[in-house]
């Protein structure tokens, strides 16, 4: 698909090496942060250090004590890895939804797929059981992400909102139904379970466990990995169908496909940490603004920065109200939509 690089800038292509670098130095130091930050403070050495004796057993002489090693090791170093892989996975549908509907408000918590993904991981938590052991949770959160996805197109057809904007009213109406819906399941379930719920509804991280990240892994490097294969496809997106026709795109096929990997990545996310919004609205832009419109540049930029800012949202939200944990959703809400208010600011 090179040859439907339609976005190509010379300049933007050769700052692509120096932004990723700097994309992982920011993703590291980040990281050490979000693992020393907390009611227990550890330094950087400490974590680094703690993390090498236990890839290499033996390898450094410990100057920590048991308890520092258990902290970082079995409850902050998963939590900020859950961080990374939400934040780059979210960041990843917003960029590709953004160029399958030439839709720059396009998010997988506006158009309501963030919203099923709610509702079928609610169902499987207070209804169903664990029918299919440790999958059932991600896997109804994906049939739920990819009901709504399909409510939603299914809305804008028979409205016929073509429009950019009206889709995303599509998406929101569609979004206060589903979660109303699951608001239902919440109401009828059991009592006790439904706080925790509640809770977990507002975006955590604070239940990452090892055993469970291999799920939220395997789907983001699959799926990163197909979207990163179609950047040229979604440069053409961009432009048009009638353009993305014309270069052999099957455009109603490739639109359905992304839509479908979208829903995939933002439920097994959604079962994971809850809802956070507006990752995949934010940070598409900002790299945009930084590297341009390519979207071999922009996929992993995206990444990266998901990454990065998720991680910072976290640390947020365990330092402003410590020793509290306050729901990550909260603050990326309150980010997400001072950033909405100026983007929309900007379209006029």
């Amino acid at each position: 698909m090179r040859g439907t690089d339609l976005h190509a800038d010379p300049g933007a292509r050769s700052r692509l090496p120096l932004l990723l670098v700097a994309g992982v130095a920011v993703l590291v130091a980040s990281l050490t942060v979000a693992i020393s930050v907390g009611a227990v403070p550890v330094g950087f050495t400490t974590v680094w250090g703690v993390l090498a004796e236990r890839v290499a057993p033996g390898s450094i002489t410990p100057q920590w004590s048991e308890g520092q090693a258990a902290i970082i090791w079995e409850i902050r170093f998963p939590r900020a890895l859950l961080a990374m892989m939400v934040g780059a996975g979210l960041a990843l549908v917003g960029a590709s939804l953004q160029a399958v509907t030439r839709n720059p408000l396009a998010d997988p918590h506006l158009l309501g797929i963030s919203s099923g993904g709610a509702f079928g991981a609610i169902l499987a938590l207070l209804h169903t059981g664990l029918f299919l052991g440790l999958l059932t949770v991600p896997v109804l959160a994906f049939l739920g992400a990819l009901l709504a996805t399909g409510i939603v197109l299914a809305v804008s057809r028979l409205t016929e909102a073509t429009s950019a904007d009206r889709l995303v009213l599509a998406g929101v109406a569609v979004s206060f139904i589903v979660m109303a819906a699951a608001n239902v399941l919440i109401f009828l379930g059991d009592p006790r379970a439904s706080h925790t719920v509640v809770f977990w509804m507002l975006g955590g991280l604070g239940l990452a466990q090892w055993d469970q990240l291999i799920y939220p892994l395997v789907i983001l490097a699959g799926s990163g990995a197909w979207l990163l294969s179609r950047a040229g496809a979604l440069n053409a997106m961009t432009v048009g169908d009638e353009t993305a026709a014309t270069l052999g795109i099957p455009v109603a096929r490739f639109r359905l496909a992304v839509f479908g990997v979208g829903a995939l990545i933002t439920g097994v996310m959604v079962a994971f940490s809850g809802i956070i919004g507006f990752v995949g609205l934010m940070v598409p832009h900002i790299v945009r603004l930084l590297a341009g419109g390519d979207y071999a540049r922009v996929l992993p930029l995206s990444a990266l920065g998901g990454a990065v800012f998720l991680l910072w949202a976290d640390i947020a939200a365990r330092t402003v109200m410590a020793p509290e944990d306050m729901p990550i959703g909260i603050v990326t809400g309150l980010i997400g939509g001072i950033f909405f208010v100026w983007l929309l600011g900007r379209r006029r």
